[in-house]
């Protein structure tokens, strides 16, 4: 059976499994981190981050007993951590990290080994708490801006020649536009680091929150709000809260700093 793409296809259909071997970790990092690694430049040889691997001498093969720290370099300055401890998963599903050229190459470039959940040292806990204030505070000032039209006279918002009649006055033929549900229009993704920040500001207003009432405050889909959600909080499935969500406590400490400013 001759290939959808004709006998002289292009070569971009196929896949290179070269590297699927190849063990890779892959870790989840906070908006700072992200943010620095992105504006280094490649042509800069120093590194990004060191990794520091402990472990104990008396059960080398325990995995439990394993640690794993990541010191950020080039990170000076402000409130941003310089230290982060990197929380391995133990279960995961199975996963690959694959690539894709301008060209239309796809490649495998290896096998998932491990899996991380970065976030900061205990020790630069109150220093992130400022850093996220900081971000809160910037996102709640509106940058409005006043811009000119050219043409003041209105030309382009005046009904085009051939329009005016085409649409029947009568009661009969007109037809009623049904309202649009709230529910039923497209809510936009905000910006991660910018959804955090007004997650955080939320919790302050009050401890607990049910989804449903953080989707109406924020204005976001579900789906994604409890993607942050499971970072951020803990779910409280029994209890006088039972049903919402609350900081997890290294965020509380963050939260409690902000209200004894």
């Amino acid at each position: 059976m001759e290939d959808e793409h004709g006998s002289n296809g292009s070569s971009s259909s196929h896949l290179d499994i070269g590297k699927a071997e190849r063990s890779v970790w892959l870790m989840k990092c906070p908006l700072v981190v992200a943010k620095s690694w992105q504006t280094h430049p490649p042509s800069d040889p120093h590194p990004v981050a060191k990794v520091v691997l402990s472990l104990d001498p008396l059960h080398p093969d325990d995995s439990s007993s394993l640690q794993f720290t990541m010191e950020m370099a080039g990170i000076e300055g402000g409130n941003k951590p310089k230290s982060y401890s990197l929380n391995m998963f133990k279960d995961f599903v199975p996963m690959s990290v694959f690539s894709e050229t301008n060209q239309g190459k796809a490649s495998i470039e290896g096998k998932v080994e491990h899996k991380f959940d970065m976030k900061p040292h205990g020790e630069n806990i109150e220093e992130y708490g400022k850093l996220c204030r900081e971000r809160t505070n910037k996102s709640m000032i509106k940058n409005r801006q006043i811009q000119v039209i050219d043409n003041d006279r209105g030309v382009h918002m005046r009904p085009m020649p051939g329009m005016v009649g085409l649409i029947s006055s009568s009661s009969k033929d007109k037809k009623k536009t049904a309202p649009v549900k709230q529910s039923d229009m497209k809510r936009t993704r905000r910006d991660r680091g910018e959804l955090e920040d007004i997650m955080f500001k939320l919790f302050e207003r009050q401890p607990n929150w049910a989804l449903k009432q953080l989707v109406q405050e924020t204005d976001q889909p579900a789906q994604f709000l409890k993607e942050i959600l499971n970072e951020l909080c803990v779910y409280n499935k029994r209890g006088t809260h039972q049903g919402t969500y609350e900081l997890k406590p290294e965020y509380k400490k963050s939260v409690e700093d902000t209200n004894a400013d």
